[in-house]
């Protein structure tokens, strides 16, 4: 049994950790938020130690290791823009560290992570849970077997509406989340990288507080994208039903089934680090550097190649006058 200790312990992804932590049988023995609404670890883990406080948690830690019991597993679910430090906090005290995604916001994070890992004997591990969904392992298949120069041509629409809590929160500040594509989207850039390979093309033809789409040309794949939050641009006929998630991807002659495979990815992802499977920060760092070209590009107008959401009228920024 691994003893595993939790940053981020309130937030939404935090729960998808326990229940791997779980049902991969180990143990949480403590973890640290500043918000104090944790119920949620009673149900697996009445006895891990919790704090409000870094620091108590920091001192926590160090007293288990004096006395002989090492964190064999840090597991980080924090903000996007605490990764950074706490994944070095985790390499620190001795403790490999499991990362939710991004892992960092720019490429020189990813970069300078990977000498301070090179530094150490522990290592870091991305959650990378897309790469394990069985549909896609069978695309993938599929798509080594591509001849030279044959193309998926791949639609990916992928609108998730959110409240005006949003902007409120840190997701909202592009500084702290990576904006839209980063904190939306790198899920699946990941999957189309590892699919289809590197990108040869990279336009980008909106880019806005709460919504990206562009054109990625790939070795394998022509792939027109789309993500939102603002439920202004579902389609009319996801509106009418009342519903406020659309998600669609097409890719080659397939479409990706959005309502099954999903519910033990992250069990799957654990149970391959475990098994030494897992994958580390050169795996992630082409997402990484995508999705950091994407927010910094200057934004190319909409052509017939664009995604068809591409031209939707924009909304303005609801805190923004």
């Amino acid at each position: 049994m691994k003893q595993f200790a939790m940053i981020g312990a309130a937030g939404y992804v935090a729960p998808r950790h326990m229940k791997a932590i779980l049902d991969t049988g180990n143990n949480l023995v403590a973890a640290v938020d500043k918000f104090d609404s944790v119920g949620i670890i009673d149900r697996n883990f009445p006895n891990s130690a919790f704090f409000t406080e870094f620091e108590r948690f920091d001192r926590h830690l160090d007293k288990m290791k004096r006395n002989g019991q090492n964190t064999d597993y840090i597991s980080i679910c924090s903000p996007n823009y605490l990764h950074d430090s706490h994944i070095r906090f985790g390499l620190r005290i001795g403790a490999d560290v499991i990362c939710e995604k991004p892992l960092v916001l720019n490429p020189w994070n990813a970069d300078a992570l990977m000498e301070l890992e090179q530094e150490q004997i522990q290592k870091v591990h991305c959650i990378l849970q897309l790469r394990l969904h069985e549909q896609v392992q069978a695309l993938k298949k599929k798509v080594d077997k591509l001849l030279e120069g044959e193309k998926h041509e791949v639609d990916l629409t992928y609108i998730t509406s959110r409240g005006n809590w949003y902007y409120t929160s840190w997701k909202g500040d592009e500084s702290k989340s990576g904006g839209i594509a980063t904190n939306i989207g790198v899920h699946f850039f990941d999957m189309l990288l590892w699919l289809y390979g590197d990108v040869k093309e990279n336009i980008v033809n909106v880019y806005t507080h709460d919504r990206a789409a562009g054109i990625l040309k790939m070795e394998k794949a022509n792939v027109k994208w789309f993500l939102s939050i603002n439920d202004e641009t579902l389609p009319e006929e996801i509106k009418s039903s009342g519903q406020r998630v659309f998600r669609s991807l097409t890719l080659g002659d397939e479409s990706f089934d959005f309502s099954k495979g999903f519910d033990d990815l992250h069990t799957k992802s654990y149970a391959h680090i475990l098994d030494g499977k897992g994958y580390g920060i050169k795996d992630t760092r082409k997402a990484i550097d995508l999705v950091y070209k994407i927010r910094t590009l200057e934004v190319q107008a909409p052509s017939e190649e664009s995604h068809r959401f591409a031209s939707l009228p924009l909304s303005k920024h609801p805190f923004k006058r």
